[in-house]
C-alpha cells in the first residue's frame, strides 16, 4: 500500500545528512534537520526547510536521543525519518519509536533490524538459508573454545555478537593467549554495546572483503546492485571501496550475489542493506548484514546510474523496488578522515581555513565542509568522500590519484597524502588486495619531504581571507587545549605537482 510522504526529518549529521537532504528535495519532500549545539553552523542545517536543535554536543544527549528526535518530528510534522548511518541507524528501537508515533523509519523493520543486528542470529539466519559461514561456535567459553581450536587449530578470531566496527574484536595466535583475549573481549563488548556476548570464528589469513547492495521492497521483491570491494581497511575500518570488486570471477560473483538474496528474502528485508562477505581463494563466507545505506553507497550509485536515498525513500513510501540497470564502467571512493597518518592516526580537529575541491568529468566529492567550518571532537571524523568513475577500474584509479592531488584543506590534520598514496601504488594498481592489505604495503608510512613550493605558500597567502574572518586571537578553544598557528599545518597543503 502506497504513502504519499511530504515531510523528512533527517536523524543524522555531516556529509551524510546534507546528501540525503538533497535527494529528499528531487523526490519531491520538504526537510527537517536536527542539530546539536556543536552544529548550529553546519552545513546541513542551512540546506534543510527547517532545523531543529536536539541538545547540547555529546552525541548521547543529541543524536543518540531517541525521544528528542521522535519529538522533533513530532513538532515539524515529518511523516518520515532517515537515520543516515552511524548513530540510531541500526538501532531497532528507534525504528520502533518511529513506527509507534506513526512515522514511516526508512528502513528495514525493528524486528529485521534486531536479528540481523545481532551476529549470532544473523549466522544462524544464514545457515538456514543455507549461506556459508566462516566455521565458527556461538559458545566463546573457555572450554568449548580449547576443544575447537584443537580441532581446527590457530589462529582464531574472537567477535562481539551486538558489535562492529573491529570493538570487542581479538585475533588469538596460540593457546597462551586465549583466556585473557575472551575475557578482554567480552569486557570491551560490553563496555561499547552493553552486551557482552562473543563467539569465536577461524581466522582468515588473506580474505577479501566484498559486499553486496541489495533492495528490498513490501511487495516481497528483492533486488542486488552488484558488488564492492571493501577489503582496504585499518584497523578494521574501511578507508577505499571500489565496484566492482577487481579479479572476481563471474561465476563467484554470481555465487555472492545468489547468496546475498538468500539471506535477505529470508530475512523478509525491505529498503535498503548490504551484505558482507569475506572471500578467500575459491570459497566465501558470510559476515554480517548492515541494516542501513553503507558510507561507500556512492560507488554503486556511480557504476548503476541511480540514486539509492530516492530508492530508499519510494521503497518506504511503498513503491516497489527498481529492477537494475545494467552496470557500466567502475567507481573508486576514498574516505577522507580528520586523523594525523604520521602519529598513529590521532583524530584531529581545527577550523577549515582553506578547502580546493577536485572537479572533472567523473569526480564526485560528498562533503559538509566549507570555508569557517568547525572540525570538533565531539564526533566521527569523516571530512568526504572523494569518488572517481571510470570507463574502466585504472581509469578510475587515475582520475583518484589526480583528484586527491588537487584536493587541498588547511586547518585540520587529514589522511589525503595517505590515501593518494595508496591509490597511486602498484600495489593497488596491480588489485593485490586483502583484508591485510594495510600491514602488508603500507604500515610504515611518512608524508613526502619535498619543500614547499611558492605556490603553496601563495595558495595559503590567498587563503588569507580566510584567515582574516577568524578574531587575532583565533577561535576559541577547549579548555587545556593548545593553540597552534594555521602554518603548522602547511603540510596537509602541498601541491603534489612539488612532490620528487
Amino acid at each position: 500500500m502506497e504513502r504519499r510522504l511530504t515531510k523528512l526529518l533527517v536523524a543524522n549529521r555531516g556529509e551524510i545528512a546534507l546528501r540525503i537532504i538533497r535527494s529528499a528535495r528531487l523526490f519531491g519532500l520538504k526537510t527537517v534537520a536536527v542539530y546539536s549545539a556543536a552544529d548550529a553552523k553546519s552545513a546541513h542545517v542551512g540546506a534543510a526547510d527547517e532545523a531543529i536543535l536536539i541538545g547540547p554536543a555529546e552525541a548521547a544527549k543529541s543524536y543518540l536521543d531517541i525521544a528528542a528526535i521522535i519529538a522533533a518530528a513530532k513538532h515539524s510534522g515529518a511523516d518520515a525519518i532517515h537515520p543516515g548511518y552511524g548513530f540510531l541507524s541500526e538501532r531497532p528501537e528507534f525504528a520502533q519509536a518511529a513506527a509507534d508515533a506513526q512515522i514511516v523509519f526508512v528502513g528495514p523493520r525493528p524486528e529485521v533490524m534486531a536479528a540481523l543486528g545481532d551476529k549470532v542470529a544473523a549466522r544462524r539466519i544464514a545457515v538456514a538459508a543455507g549461506v556459508p559461514v566462516v566455521p565458527g561456535i556461538e559458545a566463546a567459553e573457555i572450554s568449548a573454545t580449547r576443544e575447537y581450536a584443537a580441532l581446527v587449530g590457530y589462529p582464531l578470531v574472537i567477535k562481539a555478537a551486538a558489535g562492529g566496527g573491529g570493538r570487542g574484536m581479538r585475533v588469538v595466535a596460540e593457546a597462551a593467549q586465549l583466556e585473557s583475549a575472551l575475557g578482554a573481549a567480552a569486557r570491551e563488548a560490553a563496555a561499547a554495546f552493553g552486551d557482552g556476548r562473543i563467539f569465536v570464528e577461524k581466522y582468515l589469513a588473506h580474505p577479501r572483503h566484498i559486499e553486496i547492495q541489495f533492495l528490498g521492497d513490501n511487495h516481497g521483491a528483492v533486488v542486488a546492485l552488484g558488488e564492492r570491494d571493501c577489503s582496504i581497511q585499518r584497523r578494521h575500518q574501511k578507508i577505499i571501496e571500489e565496484s566492482p570488486a577487481p579479479g572476481l570471477t563471474d561465476q563467484m560473483r554470481a555465487k555472492i550475489i545468489g547468496a546475498a538474496l538468500k539471506l535477505a528474502r529470508a530475512a523478509h528485508y525491505t529498503n535498503a542493506g548490504t551484505a558482507e562477505f569475506l572471500v578467500e581463494g575459491d570459497d566465501f563466507y558470510f559476515l554480517e548484514v548492515n541494516a542501513r545505506l553503507q558510507v561507500e553507497h556512492p560507488v554503486t550509485e556511480m557504476r548503476f546510474g541511480c540514486d539509492l536515498v530516492c530508492e530508499q525513500l519510494r521503497i518506504a513510501s511503498g513503491g516497489k523496488a527498481p529492477e537494475p540497470a545494467a552496470p557500466r564502467g567502475a567507481a573508486i571512493e576514498c574516505r577522507i578522515n580528520a586523523e594525523d597518518p604520521e602519529h598513529d592516526f590521532r583524530p584531529a580537529t581545527g577550523t577549515v581555513l582553506h578547502l580546493s575541491v577536485p572537479g572533472g568529468p567523473g569526480v564526485r566529492f560528498d562533503s559538509h565542509l566549507a570555508r569557517g567550518a568547525e572540525v570538533t571532537p565531539w564526533y566521527d571524523g569523516l571530512l568526504g568522500k572523494l569518488v572517481c568513475y571510470g570507463a574502466n577500474r585504472e581509469e578510475a584509479r587515475v582520475r583518484l590519484v589526480n583528484a586527491l592531488g588537487e584536493f587541498a584543506l588547511l586547518g585540520v590534520t587529514n589522511n589525503a597524502a595517505y590515501l593518494r598514496d595508496i591509490v597511486a601504488s602498484g600495489q593497488f594498481r596491480d588489485a593485490k588486495l586483502s583484508t591485510h592489505f594495510i600491514d602488508s604495503f603500507f604500515s610504515g608510512w611518512e608524508i613526502g619531504k619535498s619543500e614547499i613550493d611558492a605556490a603553496i605558500v601563495a595558495a595559503a597567502i590567498t587563503a588569507g581571507g580566510a584567515m582574516g574572518d577568524i578574531p587575532s586571537d583565533g577561535p576559541a578553544l577547549p579548555a587545556g587545549a593548545e593553540r597552534r598557528s594555521p602554518w603548522d599545518d602547511l603540510k596537509n597543503f602541498e601541491l603534489w605537482g612539488s612532490r620528487r
